[in-house]
């Protein structure tokens, strides 16, 4: 209110308006404040001024400025923009071709919940059960895979009772003679190789009492209950005792070793056949690292 409205009401309400004022303006101010402090106050009830706001554009856009900035590095590259994966379909299994290589990924269950289901495909369903008899006869050969120590009561049992379709080596040996650990160590090999043949050791005098040590080591071949061939001393394998030359005098006359990947039969051709592919790919093998070890010397 002025000073000129104040006289224009009298001397009795100017006095009054003057003592309003000057008793109720820190009143009226501080009310002012609260108004002015809740009109701009956040949801929470803090000040403004504590909060800030962050504009974010459209993802991928830059202003002219980010531009140049980033031209003289002093923004980081702009990050590519997000875009979602396409969309692949998961695969049908019923779509998939029906050949042999599918017949090959199944299990022996799923071969048989399939014989029903290739009644059009004649070729299909023969190759379908002849996969399933070899996935049966597979499951029926047993299974060694290495040198097995036995003791002379375990003999009867271990090596004359073995299945006749199981071929059986027996190494008699003592501890402390390098020739009989020589041997061991070939028929280590052949054993993991070949893990339908057994492969017995056994102590030779608990084996034959009184068995001489000039003859050690000594090896004796089972097969149905019966000695097949005998070989004395470790001079029997050749001037160098090596696995592959071991496996060709055991095969000389039966098909001694079976790696369980050729039925219970294996022709003694076939057997003779895999251990000369065998020793072929040890000789490339060991020629191949001769040559890298030659190289990393000379470096």
């Amino acid at each position: 209110m002025t000073e000129a409205s104040m006289e224009e009401l009298g001397p009795g309400l100017e006095s009054s308006a003057k003592f309003h004022r000057f008793h109720f303006s820190p009143f009226l101010k501080k009310r002012e404040r609260n108004r002015e402090r809740e009109l701009f106050s956040g949801f929470s009830g803090s000040p403004m001024a504590d909060y800030h706001f962050v504009y974010k554009d459209v993802e991928g856009a830059s202003t002219q400025w980010d531009d140049i900035q980033r031209k003289l590095g002093n923004l980081p590259p702009k990050p590519p923009a997000f875009k979602p994966p396409s969309f692949e379909p998961a695969p049908d299994p019923d779509s998939a071709p029906k050949d042999k290589s599918w017949i090959d990924q199944k299990t022996e269950e799923e071969l048989e919940e399939l014989e029903d289901d290739l009644d059009d495909d004649r070729f299909l369903e023969e190759y379908r059960k002849k996969r399933l008899a070899e996935m049966r006869e597979a499951a029926n050969i047993r299974k060694y895979g290495s040198v097995i120590p036995i003791s002379g009561s375990d003999f009867v049992r271990e090596v004359s009772q073995a299945p006749p379709e199981v071929w059986v080596v027996v190494i008699l040996y003592k501890e402390g003679f390098p020739e009989c650990r020589l041997l061991l160590q070939c028929l280590e090999e052949l054993a993991s190789r070949y893990p339908a043949t057994k492969f017995v050791k056994i102590i030779s005098t608990d084996c034959i009492p009184n068995y001489p040590d000039r003859n050690l080591p000594t090896l004796l071949v089972y097969n149905s209950g019966a000695v097949k061939a005998n070989y004395v001393g470790l001079n029997s394998f050749g001037r160098r005792c090596t696995p592959e030359g071991v496996a060709l005098v055991l095969c000389g006359t039966d098909p001694v070793l079976n790696d369980g990947q050729s039925g219970n039969n294996p022709s003694r051709e076939a057997v003779i056949e895999g251990v000369r592919k065998k020793f072929i790919e040890k000789v490339v093998t060991q020629h191949e690292e001769e040559e890298d070890d030659d190289g990393s010397s000379s470096d």
